[in-house]
C-alpha cells in the first residue's frame, strides 16, 4: 500500500522560517475570539501548532492548545467556549528549540504557572541563546521542566524570584536572559508586553474601543478592527490594567537592532515596521536591486507569494514589463500527503506552475527574497528552461545568506548554506542560470530607509544572517562549537 505519510513541503525546507507569532488583548468581551482571529493574521509567522490561554473570574485561567492551522483549530465553537474571559493570549509556533521535527503538545505555547500571588500565562517569540545554561542551573536547583521549549525557562525563573508580583517577577528573570525576546504574558487582570533591549523581534501596541492588544505585526491589529498606536519600544515593559498602560524599563539601555530580515520576507506585506510599510520597503529593495544588478530581459517574474513586491519594484526601476510568469497554487498548505514516489518527485511542481505562454521564447529575471541551499532555485530554473524561455537571470532581494540565525529563526547549519560555501560564481554555476545577483548589504540598508548604506560600525540591524556580526553572543552555541566570525 502507498505511504500516506504527512511531509513537510520541499517547497517551504528550502526558505528561512520565523518561529512564532504573539497576540493578547485585554477589555473586551469574549477575548479568546479576538485573540484566534489575530493568531490567524499571524499564521505565516507559525504553522505547526498554536494555543490560547484566557482567564475568566468564575472559572480562573483556560487554555487549548492545538496541532495545525487556526482555521482548523480554533474556529470550533466547543473549543471557543472552553476559553471564556475578557483578557487572553495566543501563540502560532514552528519550533526553534524544543522537539524540532517531533513536536509534542506539552512544547505549545502560551506555558503557565501557578505563583503564589496567582497564576501568569507567557507566550515568546524568538530564541533564548544562553537557554541551555540556564536550564542545566534550574534543573540542578530543583526545577521540573514539563516540555523542550526555550521559553520555559522564564516561568522558572519567575517562580524562583522573590518579587511580591508577577511583573517584578517577569523583569527579575528575563534580566538573566540572553538572546531575543518579544513576550505578551498575563495574569488574571494584568496584560504585559515586553520586548528585548536589542528589539530584535516587532511587537506592537494596538486600541480596540474600551480595550488593548498586544501583537507580532500591526496586520493582526488591522484583523480585529484595533489602531495601531505604537510599537513597544526595544528594552520596554509595557503593563496594561484597569484600561490604563504604563510603560517599564527594567533592561539596561542597548543600541536597537532589529531583525532586518522581517523587512526582507518575515512579515506580511501589509504590516508596517517603523512607520514603514513592508510592501513599500520591499518594493524599495526591488529598485535598489535594479540599480545594483542590471540586465537585458523581457520580463521580470516574481517567485510567487514573498518575491512579488521586489519584483514590482525592480520592474518599475529597469523599464522590463512584468509578469505573473509562475502561478502558485492558494489551495495547498504547508504540509501534503504524498501518496506516491511519483508525487513526491513531483517537488515545487504541486504548489508552483509555469505560465508558459508568457515565458516561452522570453530572457525572464525572476526575484526572489532568499537563497538559503538553493534546492528550489534549481527547480524553478528548471520548469522555467522546461517552459521555453530563453535565459534565466535570478536576481536576490537579500544578501547572501552565509550565517545562521540564533534568534528565533529556524535556519539550517551554516555548512548547509549555499552563500557559506560558494562564491557568487560558484553559485550561479550551481544553480545553473545565466546570472545570479544578490543585492548588497549597502543597497539593503538604503532600500530601508539608511540612505547611506550600512555603516560597519554602528549598523542599526541585526543582520547577522548576512554579515555574520552577532548582537548577543549565541553561547549555548558557541559551547557546542560553534565559531564566530573572526575579526577582520
Amino acid at each position: 500500500m502507498a505511504d500516506l505519510s504527512l511531509t513537510t513541503h520541499p517547497f517551504d525546507d528550502d526558505k528561512l522560517r520565523e518561529e512564532c507569532g504573539i497576540f493578547g488583548v485585554t477589555g473586551v468581551s469574549n477575548a479568546a475570539n479576538f485573540v484566534a482571529l489575530g493568531l490567524h493574521a499571524l499564521q505565516h509567522r507559525g504553522q505547526e501548532a498554536g494555543g490560547i490561554v484566557t482567564h475568566d473570574f468564575e472559572s480562573g485561567f483556560n487554555s487549548a492548545r492545538r496541532f495545525g492551522l487556526v482555521r482548523d483549530t480554533f474556529t470550533s465553537q466547543s473549543v471557543m467556549d472552553t476559553l471564556p474571559g475578557p483578557i487572553g493570549i495566543g501563540h502560532v509556533r514552528y519550533s526553534t528549540a524544543g522537539s524540532k521535527g517531533s513536536t509534542q503538545i506539552r512544547d505549545v505555547q502560551p506555558f503557565f504557572g501557578e505563583f503564589s500571588m496567582g497564576g501568569a500565562a507567557i507566550a515568546h517569540n524568538g530564541n533564548i541563546t544562553n537557554a541551555d545554561a540556564l536550564r542545566r542551573e534550574l534543573i540542578e536547583r530543583g526545577s521540573i521542566f514539563q516540555s523542550g521549549s526555550d521559553s520555559e525557562c522564564i516561568i522558572h525563573l519567575m517562580a524562583r524570584s522573590l518579587q511580591r508580583n508577577i511583573p517584578e517577577r517577569m523583569k527579575d528573570a528575563l534580566r538573566r536572559v540572553e538572546g531575543a525576546f518579544s513576550i505578551v504574558a498575563m495574569t488574571r487582570t494584568k496584560l504585559i508586553g515586553v520586548r528585548d533591549p536589542f528589539g530584535v523581534r516587532p511587537l506592537v501596541l494596538g486600541k480596540l474601543g474600551d480595550g488593548w492588544a498586544l501583537a507580532s505585526e500591526t496586520c493582526a491589529l488591522d484583523i480585529i478592527g484595533a489602531d495601531f498606536v505604537r510599537e513597544i519600544e526595544p528594552g520596554e515593559m509595557v503593563v496594561i490594567a484597569e484600561g490604563e498602560v504604563t510603560s517599564h524599563r527594567p533592561f539596561e539601555k542597548a543600541k536597537s537592532r532589529f531583525c532586518i530580515f522581517e523587512h526582507v520576507y518575515f512579515s506580511r506585506p501589509d504590516s508596517s515596521l517603523g512607520g514603514r510599510s513592508v510592501y513599500e520597503t520591499r518594493s524599495a529593495i526591488g529598485r535598489e536591486l535594479a540599480k545594483e544588478a542590471a540586465v537585458e530581459a523581457d520580463l521580470v517574474c516574481p517567485v510567487p507569494d514573498s518575491g512579488t513586491p521586489a519584483a514590482i519594484g525592480y520592474s518599475q526601476e529597469s523599464g522590463i514589463p512584468y509578469a505573473m510568469g509562475i502561478i502558485r497554487n492558494q489551495y495547498m498548505g504547508r504540509t501534503f500527503i504524498e501518496p506516491t514516489e511519483h508525487i513526491r518527485n513531483m517537488g515545487v511542481r504541486l504548489k508552483l506552475n509555469v505560465n508558459r505562454a508568457l515565458i516561452r521564447d522570453k530572457r525572464v529575471v525572476l526575484v526572489d527574497d532568499s537563497v538559503v541551499r538553493g534546492t528550489t532555485s534549481r527547480k524553478i530554473k528548471e520548469m522555467i528552461l522546461d517552459a521555453g524561455a530563453k535565459e534565466v537571470h535570478f536576481r536576490i532581494a537579500s544578501p547572501p545568506t552565509a550565517w545562521p540565525c540564533f534568534y528565533g529563526v529556524d535556519t539550517p547549519q551554516r555548512e548547509k548554506l549555499l552563500a557559506a560555501t560558494m562564491s557568487e560564481e560558484e553559485m550561479r554555476e550551481h544553480l545553473g542560470v545565466n546570472s545570479l545577483k544578490f543585492i548588497s548589504l549597502d543597497g539593503l540598508y538604503r532600500a530601508v530607509g539608511e540612505v547611506k548604506g550600512r555603516d560597519a560600525s554602528n549598523p542599526q540591524y541585526c543582520d547577522a544572517c548576512f554579515s555574520g556580526e552577532y548582537p548577543v553572543a549565541p553561547s549555548d552555541q558557541i559551547e557546542k562549537g560553534f565559531a564566530l566570525k573572526a575579526a577582520e
